[in-house]
């Protein structure tokens, strides 16, 4: 008759736990789903942790329970992440554990994937699973039906509370009010209302990031300009002994990319931005990477003039158009390349964008449509020289400016004196805040007890600190005056209107950039297309100017051969006519410049081009070929300077016993001129020979 065991605290056991699974451990898993829960519910985690008493009682000894709480802080959503939870299942499918205790199911799992296939580890090693109510065999039909009701059931309850809070959230966000961070150049008060950053330094930067990015267009630029003028980027401490006070840190492209994209500096609430992505682990995986939508029409939430605005709503979507276009696939912000259409230039036959390729380090420009080639494999559609288009280009926009150019020079002056008001405005706010540090410091130091001396020492540090800090500014700040006055002189607004006296010159001047004569035609031009007349030298450009207008224009181009010249027919006619009446080549020459013709290269023929085409015609002979450079010597010659290299002697000793008749040699004619030869053998006896003096023996009579 078989005897039911009996625990060591005594009384039966349930009749599911059996001696085999006695002999192994008993697994007690705790987990809680956020650390917050971890600090504040501090009761369900004790409850877990008193199920090792629970599994002493189901007859386990205590060194025999293993308690896994790597879990803690974790959700039970995934099995990515948990590594208790994967060191449980290891261990039970290595047929180490004979008893999982929880406190219930939705502590193990809340995914049926992950739950049944712990069941089915389970059952398959002889694991018991056991939680408050009971303790479950896997491997029995009513047990694992119950097991996975409860796990559905678990399942389904995440999902309700998530969608319960997900509702609350989202009702919240549409009324306003849902919080978050705030951005830089604001402060959420006690009553919950927002306002801008009472710190006058704090507001005026943030303005100056949107001026500065008006003016150069990408955030490239103003993170170039900022650490240029030595102008940090404000934030309140979240944490610390500092917490809500302004921290100045040194730019960066993600807090000027912040600035210009947060719809808060617009006055509008916005929440959602980012887009839905489909549930699973893998999207938990992703949502830190997906950075937020630009587009409004994208975002789940959007109630504007709700905040105090630092920007227009038509500024903010301004800021955003420029954003976009500085990206790969639109035209972007102008660089500092020598090409003038570079983002602007479209192709005449499939109207996408011309590339831009630098060659000969930079002074051979080109123009190429590659698109249809890169992506369908498609034949070359077109391709030419930049300098003949770009000088096209550039006339015409010098001929759009010369009416404004007074207009031109003048809002110039005023645009240099408000940028230079603006720098002389942040010096003043770091010299008032540099003066408060070093007056708060007094009065700390001044208000301790000279007898706590510890006290004392530190606060008489931190003066000193902050005078040090207050006289370096200083020394900056008059640094700054003396390289950059604070108004423009006459002098300098004399310099200034000169200058669009001549506009050309301007335009043509070596300190004007390439990215200045970029920025100019964007003004003027929303797009250029160039159609070529097969692979002519001819071609036709239009022009789409701001506003809407068109205008089309001729283009002559260099090209690599003559024969490619749309009227190389009649150019080899009339050369031909002209010898006919028995001109030489100069003669000819001259009247083809007097009538206009052109080379392949768009210059003026010359009298070498004119006979090198002659002679490709038959008309006259070619000339005829040069005499070979390469000499033809015997094993073991060398000239003199090889001789001279190689033995590491004087080359005129060498030439010495030439002449002298010491050193046989022989003739080589290159090219124009002729060669010494000698054999490197018979210079090396002549060395061998010489004296202590360096003489050589005298020569013996024939």
């Amino acid at each position: 008759m078989r005897q039911t065991p009996s625990s060591p605290v005594g009384g039966p056991l349930p009749g599911k736990i059996l001696p085999r699974h006695l002999d192994r451990q008993a697994a007690v898993y705790v987990r809680q789903s956020t650390l917050q829960q971890l600090e504040h519910h501090r009761e369900s985690t004790s409850v877990q942790y008193g199920l090792v008493d629970h599994a002493c009682r189901l007859g386990w000894p205590r060194p025999r329970v293993a308690v896994i709480d790597d879990d803690l802080g974790c959700s039970g959503a995934s099995v990515e992440g948990r590594p208790g939870f994967q060191r449980l299942v290891a261990e039970v499918g290595l047929g180490h554990v004979g008893l999982v205790l929880g406190f219930e199911v939705s502590r193990l799992a809340r995914s049926c994937r992950d739950w049944y296939q712990l069941l089915e580890i389970c059952a398959l090693a002889g694991t018991l699973i056991a939680d408050s109510d009971g303790v479950y065999d896997p491997a029995l039909y009513n047990d694992r039906l119950l097991l996975g009701l409860k796990g559905t059931m678990s399942e389904a309850e995440l999902h309700i509370m998530r969608a319960r809070l997900e509702g609350g959230r989202w009702n919240k966000a549409g009324r306003g009010e849902f919080g978050f961070n705030m951005p830089r150049g604001y402060l959420k008060r006690a009553s919950g209302e927002v306002c801008l950053d009472p710190d006058e330094r704090v507001r005026d930067t943030v303005r100056l990031v949107f001026d500065v990015f008006e003016r150069r267009g990408s955030v490239h630029g103003v993170m170039r300009y900022l650490v240029d003028h030595g102008v940090a980027l404000p934030d309140r401490a979240r944490s610390g002994p500092a917490r809500g006070e302004v921290v100045w840190r040194r730019p960066h492209r993600g807090g000027v990319a912040n600035i210009l994209t947060n719809p808060a500096y617009a006055g509008a609430y916005a929440y959602g931005r980012r887009r839905p992505e489909a549930p699973g682990a893998a999207a938990a995986r992703r949502h830190k990477a997906r950075q937020p939508s630009r587009d409004p029409d994208d975002w789940r939430v959007l109630l504007q003039g709700r905040w105090p605005a630092y920007i227009s709503w038509q500024t903010f979507e301004e800021n955003q158009r420029r954003l976009m276009a500085n990206r790969s696939k639109h035209k972007g912000v102008p660089r500092g390349g020598p090409s003038l259409l570079a983002g602007l230039l479209h192709c005449g036959r499939c109207g996408c964008r011309m590339v831009t390729c630098y060659r000969n380090n930079g002074r051979d420009l080109r123009y190429s449509c590659t698109r249809h080639q890169i992506n369908y494999g498609a034949p070359h559609c077109q391709a030419l020289s930049g300098a003949a288009l770009d000088a096209v280009v550039g006339g015409l926009v010098l001929e759009a400016l010369r009416p404004s150019a007074v207009e031109v020079s003048l809002a110039m002056a005023e645009d240099v004196e408000l940028e230079r008001a603006a720098r002389h405005r942040q010096w003043t706010l770091r010299l008032e805040q540099a003066r408060y540090e070093v007056e708060r410091a007094e009065r700390q130091y001044n208000a301790s007890e000279p007898e706590n001396r510890l006290v004392v020492r530190t606060l008489e540090r931190r003066w000193e600190e902050a005078l040090a800090a207050a006289a370096r500014l200083r020394e900056e700040h008059t640094r700054f005056l003396a390289r950059e006055p604070i108004r423009l002189s006459p002098a300098d607004r004399e310099a200034i209107r000169r200058l669009s006296d001549d506009v050309p010159a301007l335009w043509r001047a070596e300190a004007t950039t390439g990215a200045e004569r970029k920025e100019i035609a964007r003004l003027l031009l929303e797009r250029v297309g160039v159609t070529l007349q097969g692979e002519s030298e001819r071609g036709d450009v239009t022009c789409v100017w701001v506003g809407g207008q068109r205008t089309r224009h001729p283009l002559v181009r260099s090209v690599r051969r003559t024969t490619q010249l749309a009227g190389h027919a009649e150019l080899v006619g009339r050369i031909r006519a002209l010898h006919g009446e028995g001109r030489r080549p100069p003669a000819i020459t001259r009247a083809l410049v007097a009538e206009g013709w052109r080379s392949a290269h768009g210059l003026p023929y010359r009298e070498s081009g004119v006979r090198s085409l002659m002679a490709r015609m038959g008309l006259i002979p070619a000339r005829l070929a040069r005499p070979s450079a390469v000499v033809v010597r015997d094993e073991g010659e060398f000239t003199p300077t090889e001789i001279a290299a190689r033995l590491n002697m004087p080359e005129v000793t060498v030439y010495t016993w030439i002449h002298k008749g010491r050193l046989a040699a022989r003739r080589a004619e290159a090219a124009d001129r002729s060669l010494w030869l000698v054999r490197l053998d018979d210079v090396e006896r002549l060395l061998r020979q010489r004296g202590p003096g360096g003489r050589l023996p005298p020569r013996q009579a024939p």
